[in-house]
């Protein structure tokens, strides 16, 4: 199913910024800087499951929760 790293990255972002324009620069620099570029992955980028598994992994050290409910 592609796209799933997008959405994931969007909710890290979502949820960390709160959607304040600073805060959503300084979540996308976190991911950045743990290897995760939020430009290069969009809706229909296939989803690599070494790459979903390093999302979850940033996810949990940012403390936001991926669990779609």
């Amino acid at each position: 199913m592609a796209g799933q790293i997008k959405k994931m990255i969007n909710k890290i972002i979502i949820k960390k910024s709160g959607g304040s324009p600073s805060l959503i620069y300084s979540t996308k620099i976190k991911l950045l800087m743990k290897g995760i570029d939020p430009n290069t992955y969009n809706e229909t980028s296939e989803d690599d499951p070494l790459v979903l598994e390093k999302i979850k992994k940033i996810a949990g050290e940012l403390g936001v929760d991926l669990c779609y409910r």
